[in-house]
């Protein structure tokens, strides 16, 4: 057997590792071999670091003057949409109410009583009209001129709005002749509201100039029975009020 060089004993290894992992016959042994000492194994490259992200500030200028300019616009339109609602608001109210009092004209009235008249046909729901004729209108007009009688329309038109119901509607005709639906209500309940109605334009006035005037009128009621039309029922409820009239004569 051969005996081993005094660098290969074992007893003659040193036990400390070099910086490279090896101790230092390996290493001899290796450069033997090979010529030279292993390579180093290369560190790994730093991971680059994450970007932050943009801030507004970052924008360029030409995206931030469209953000401000869609911004301006959005505004801008809608305040041109409300105005519009707001128009359109107001036509409608001018085309259902009356130019002068604040009542229903007669298209816009007619319509109610149209909806009240289907509903009683579907649902049997009742619904009773009261018609006005004002009494000493035209001598207010004659006496203290059509100011004064523009007023008088008006402040019936006050009270009759003040003594209705929220599902009720109150409508102006014509001249000086107003109308009353209403809902819900048998024939009862109208009289009783058509005898409160006359009570009060008994004792109410309005002023003018100064003085102190009073306008009454007479009441018809009629009931929805099935009539044909619209006009058809305040034909029957005119001329239950001039019934009423003439008995009082």
């Amino acid at each position: 057997m051969t005996a081993l060089p005094p660098s290969a004993s074992a007893d003659s290894e040193p036990s400390a590792l070099s910086a490279g992992g090896l101790t230092a016959s390996m290493q001899a042994l290796l450069q033997s071999q090979f010529g030279g000492a292993p390579r180093p194994v290369p560190a790994p490259a730093p991971t680059p670091p994450a970007p932050e992200p943009q801030t507004g500030d970052e924008w360029p200028l030409a995206a931030r003057t469209l953000i401000d300019s869609l911004i301006r616009e959005n505004i801008r339109l809608k305040a041109d949409i409300k105005a519009l609602t707001e128009q359109v608001a107001l036509a409608e109210h001018h085309a259902d109410h009356d130019v002068l009092t604040p009542t229903l004209n007669r298209r816009a009235f007619l319509r109610d009583l149209g909806r009240a008249m289907g509903d009683g046909r579907r649902y049997g729901d009742p619904a009773c009209l009261i018609y006005l004729d004002l009494d000493g209108f035209k001598a207010i007009n004659d006496t203290y001129g059509h100011a004064a009688g523009d007023k008088a329309l008006i402040h019936i038109a006050e009270r009759l709005n003040a003594n209705v119901r929220e599902g009720d509607s109150v409508g102006r005709l014509g001249g000086d002749e107003f109308a009353i639906l209403l809902r819900h209500a048998d024939v009862s309940v109208a009289r009783s509201k058509a005898q409160k109605l006359e009570a009060e334009l008994n004792i109410a006035t309005f002023e003018h100039q100064g003085l102190y005037l009073r306008v009454g009128g007479s009441f018809g009621v009629r009931a929805y029975e099935g009539q044909a039309s619209a006009e058809e029922w305040i034909a029957e409820a005119d001329a239950a009020m001039f019934l009423v009239k003439k008995s009082s004569r």
